[in-house]
């Protein structure tokens, strides 16, 4: 099977993206340039016992994405328990918005952003009541 076990944010300030995922999302980071041979910091988007993947953020090698280009990658989206909350913290932390929240039809609430570095993501929030 090829299940996806690990993924990376290209970022072009580290520092600022840490801050960004760390203070939104809670994720912790390692140190894990010396092996990288670039700066790379792994990083833990939660506890191992629940759901989910954990990955890492790289220097950016190339060109930012330019801004109202079409997704050209893949987009992850994070799990979040209250989604206007963490919405408020997005933008509070200098994300912007992408495309507002919409309803999954008696499944959840989902968006999508743009982080410090110009990467897209989405945030999703599981209520069968959404409509």
């Amino acid at each position: 099977m090829g299940r996806l076990v690990h993924f990376e944010i290209h970022v072009d300030d580290m520092e600022r993206a840490k801050k960004f995922y760390g203070e939104v999302f809670g994720w912790t980071f390692e140190d894990w340039s010396e092996y990288a041979g670039t700066p790379y910091f792994g990083a833990t988007t939660g506890d191992a016992s629940e759901l989910g993947i954990n990955g890492a953020l790289m220097q950016r090698r190339g060109a930012s994405p330019e801004s109202g280009q079409a997704m050209n990658g893949y987009a992850c989206t994070m799990g979040v328990e209250d989604y206007d909350s963490t919405e408020a913290i997005i933008l509070k932390l200098g994300g912007k918005l992408a495309l507002p929240k919409y309803a999954l039809p008696g499944m959840a609430w989902q968006g999508y952003y743009l982080d410090t570095e110009g990467n897209i993501f989405g945030i999703h929030q599981p209520d069968k009541h959404a409509k």
